[in-house]
């Protein structure tokens, strides 16, 4: 904890001068006052952000951390639990959806084995970082101890200050991890005070009979392990997942090195929540990328007091949505370095 807790006091609030002086950059820029919408809000977040006058957008990184789950033994997705690693190295070949829309959007992939049941060889693009290989099955007890938790979250950290040392300038999340909305469903219930059955969605897919069985077995290991929602860790140990607690941790580090976190979906946001319990300031270096399918995932942009980005009725996870939402951080930053002021392009301005 002593990392967590050093890393925890260096994050503080963005102060609102922060963003005001970019606001009256873009406020000179050739086009009426505001006409750009949230593309200048972006732009505005992002400078202060960053707390320098004249910051570069170039190194973009997506971590999508993987690990598995105990609980997926008892029938929560459509998908079997050897995915997770026959996934992993979809990504680590370039052939999954995040690597398409990295590609997209020029950032680089980084794939984290965080607690996958499974023994990857060493590869490019591939961080071996195993806790353990896989949760417990949090029906029959916590998912993981305060330790691991602990050290879940202290990956994530590590990960943020070592991209930080070479030059990173905006990180995404992602994850992978079949069973992991389970989970995730189980931390917004208990961090946002909704019901089991407000905040699970259907996952990969599943039936109805499966998806009564999912509300089930959430709602039996909530009250089997009695997370305390005002110790974060203690619900992360209790009813969360490995690659859950690597997502705080890189929101923690990132924000502490203040990093702007491009985060993606549902899982994505449930490391959010965590983070947010642990250090409610890091709110201000999140951008919410898109607004999830998965059902709970509305409760988790409210209690972050953050505006998704886009809504295009995305599910995958993997870090897609990250990859976009970087693409519209960066077109707002254009336009605020690449936009011509009226006074170099001789245009009279407005008296708005």
């Amino acid at each position: 904890m002593e990392k967590i807790n050093e890393v925890v006091s260096r994050i503080k609030p963005i102060p609102q001068s922060a963003y005001d002086n970019v606001k009256r950059r873009l406020d000179n820029l050739t086009k009426p006052v505001r006409s750009l919408g949230r593309l200048e809000e972006l732009a505005q977040r992002y400078v202060a952000i960053r707390g320098v006058d004249n910051p570069k957008l170039e190194k973009k990184v997506i971590f999508t951390f993987a690990g598995d789950h105990g609980v997926a033994d008892d029938g929560v997705s459509a998908y079997p639990k050897e995915v997770t690693p026959q996934m992993v190295l979809n990504f680590l070949r370039g052939g999954a959806g995040v690597n398409v829309l990295a590609r997209h959007v020029g950032a680089d992939v980084i794939v984290i084995d965080i607690g996958v049941d499974y023994d990857f060889k060493p590869s490019n693009g591939l961080v071996i970082k195993k806790i353990a290989k896989g949760t417990k099955n949090m029906v029959k007890g916590p998912a993981m101890s305060r330790d691991e938790a602990v050290k879940g979250i202290e990956v994530g950290i590590g990960l943020a200050e070592e991209w930080s040392e070479k030059g990173v300038d905006i990180v995404g999340t992602g994850d992978m991890g079949i069973g992991n909305t389970t989970p995730s469903s189980a931390i917004t219930a208990v961090m946002t005070g909704e019901t089991v059955e407000d905040v699970t969605g259907r996952g990969t897919g599943i039936n109805d009979e499966a998806f009564r069985k999912k509300v089930d077995i959430i709602k039996k290991a909530i009250r089997i392990n009695k997370p305390d929602a005002k110790d974060p860790i203690d619900v992360l140990s209790k009813v969360g997942g490995y690659e859950i607690a690597g997502i705080a941790g890189l929101i923690l580090g990132a924000a502490s090195r203040r990093i702007p976190v491009v985060v993606d979906g549902f899982i994505s946001g449930a490391g959010a929540l965590i983070a947010l319990g642990i250090q409610p300031a890091v709110r201000d270096y999140i951008f919410a990328s898109h607004l999830s399918v998965e059902k709970g995932h509305k409760a988790m942009i409210k209690k972050l007091g953050n505006n998704a980005l886009l809504d295009l009725n995305l599910r995958l996870g993997e870090g897609t949505g990250a990859a976009l939402g970087i693409g519209l951080v960066e077109a707002g930053f254009k336009i605020l370095t690449q936009m011509a002021t009226f006074e170099s392009a001789g245009v009279s301005k407005g008296n708005e």
